[in-house]
């Protein structure tokens, strides 16, 4: 198995790098398929569905770890 040691979100801002080894292929074809097949409208209304659900969770508090 080879292992990845490409930074996708940065050598891969032009295009992928890896070409066919790379290891999210798999979802070029469902996010191009999604992207074809799906009305604009129905992304906003997915993306605005998204915000009012994270609007109504709770807040998250992390507390930091402080050395001794």
């Amino acid at each position: 198995m080879v292992e990845n040691t490409v930074d996708c979100a940065v050598a891969c801002v032009n295009g992928c790098v890896l070409g066919d080894k790379c290891p999210k292929r798999e979802y070029a074809a469902a996010t191009s398929d999604f992207i074809e097949n799906t009305s604009l409208d129905k992304m906003l209304e997915i993306a605005e569905e998204a915000v009012r659900k994270k609007r109504r969770e709770p807040p998250k508090w992390v507390i930091p770890d402080f050395p001794e």
